[in-house]
């Protein structure tokens, strides 16, 4: 069985450890020492037994479900008076949550993960007596985000998110009375089991955004919580991520797919343009030798290419999002774009460095707008911040992460009134040379395979560009 739970990590040839013959280059989920194996993974133990004929014995409590009618969660649901009724596919991920009490929630960006997450938490204190509960987010943003989402959700029927949720993150008292608990990972993934085991409940939002080990320790300490409930938009393709996550939570539930909400109108129409930035012979033939370090130092340090950028953003209509990878592209993106910019226009420059309450000050703001631009890292906008109001995408920076790139994505999906059509425009760069392809147009290769995947309409533009 050790085998069975023992897989590769991706990418795990490249990793100094293994370098270094440390490590190699396994995980094993199934630990040999004292047997164990994460709760979550139970239905991959009974297929193993299954395909091998061996006896697979379940105590009791291994199968506890909770019961609960489709008609009695309906009418639960009316009586919360919500400001709009939730969709069909968000009741069964809530019907499922209830029943299963783990669960590894994978809905698109923009599918209302947090409304979910919302009525599940107010069931299990209306009707399971979960008398404190845990809810985890990869960053500060969240926290006020889901915070003030909580506040919007309760408008009609007297629930306060002020008498009932406390926020931690860096420097916030990490204990409180209040019943629910939003806090970022980084925060108390430090904190003893004796932190962890006042919660009966605990939910991860954005759970591909933890780091495993981190997870590990808080949801091992959490010794009391019975339900366990992650939540992501999507994740990265490896059968490694999938199975840590569902170890922790419990199986993957997919809700519905970003295509089939686009086909509904739920989520805004959205087409992708691809802009290939073709370089002359002489840069093409100078950049062979280069490695990818010294390609994208070339690329972001290129003073045509930001000109290019500030000139597409200043000409786009409505709100537009440019996302980078390093502070250093961003600010130089961010002063040029300024320059070039008339006094009236909103624009905003955020990174890791913004605090939580600038982050979500600037948000409320470009809600409002009609031409702002926000300079902002992937790290910071790529998960979870919910923009309604936004009409353009610009991915500034390569990037082949599948999680980053369909998160980012995900910003412009929301409807809103101003908006008829999201559109993401996606920069890449070619600077192949005979038959050697340089390392970001490879990036470009692996989203474009993505958008297919994903059934995402796009169109490549070849632009021939001075370098």
């Amino acid at each position: 069985m050790c085998d069975y739970f023992t897989f590769s990590v991706p990418g795990f040839q490249f990793m100094p450890a293994f370098r270094e013959k440390l490590w190699d280059g396994k995980i094993r989920l199934y630990s040999v020492h004292d047997q164990r194996l994460y709760f979550g993974l139970l239905s991959y133990v009974q297929k193993f037994a299954q395909g091998r004929k061996y006896p697979c014995i379940c105590q009791e409590n291994v199968k506890n479900i909770h019961s609960i009618k489709d008609g009695d969660l309906f009418d639960y649901i009316v009586s919360l008076k919500l400001p709009f009724d939730p969709h069909d596919y968000q009741f069964d991920a809530i019907r499922a949550g209830i029943i299963f009490k783990r669960m590894l929630l994978v809905s698109p960006t923009a599918s209302g993960k947090s409304f979910i997450i919302y009525l599940l938490i107010r069931y299990l204190q209306d009707h399971l007596n979960k008398k404190k509960i845990l809810l985890i987010v990869p960053t500060t943003s969240l926290t006020s985000q889901m915070y003030n989402d909580f506040g919007d959700y309760s408008i009609n029927n007297g629930w306060s998110n002020r008498d009932n949720c406390h926020v931690v993150f860096a420097g916030q008292d990490k204990v409180s009375e209040k019943p629910i608990i939003i806090s970022t990972w980084q925060s108390i993934y430090k904190l003893k089991e004796e932190y962890f085991s006042q919660y009966d409940a605990i939910f991860g939002d954005e759970a591909h955004g933890f780091k495993s080990k981190s997870l590990t320790n808080i949801m091992t300490k959490a010794i009391n919580a019975d339900y366990r409930i992650g939540s992501t938009g999507t994740l990265d393709g490896t059968q490694t991520h999938k199975l840590v996550l569902e170890g922790l939570f419990g199986r993957v539930f997919k809700s519905t797919t970003t295509k089939d909400l686009i086909d509904k109108s739920i989520l805004s129409p959205f087409k992708i343009e691809s802009l290939v930035l073709q370089y002359s012979d002489d840069i093409c033939e100078a950049a062979k030798k280069l490695k990818y370090r010294e390609e994208l130092e070339y690329l972001i340090t290129n003073k045509n290419r930001i000109t290019f950028i500030k000139n597409l953003a200043l000409t786009l209509n409505g709100n537009t999002l440019i996302l980078f990878s390093l502070i250093k592209h961003g600010k130089s993106l961010f002063e040029a774009i300024k320059e070039g910019s008339n006094d009236k226009r909103r624009i905003f420059f955020i990174y890791g460095g913004t605090d939580a309450e600038r982050r979500e000050q600037f948000r409320g703001i470009t809600e409002k707008s009609k031409n702002a631009i926000i300079i902002a890292s992937y790290g910071v906008y790529s998960t979870g911040v919910n923009i309604r109001n936004l009409h353009n995408i610009i991915f500034a920076s390569p990037s082949k992460s599948r999680i980053r790139n369909l998160q980012s994505i995900g910003r412009g999906l929301r409807k809103s009134e101003t908006k008829e059509i999201a559109t993401l425009y996606d920069i890449s760069d070619d600077l192949s040379w005979k038959r050697k392809t340089n390392y970001t147009l490879n990036h470009f290769k692996i989203r474009i395979q993505m958008y297919n995947e994903e059934k995402f309409p796009y169109k490549i533009r070849n632009l021939k560009f001075k370098g």
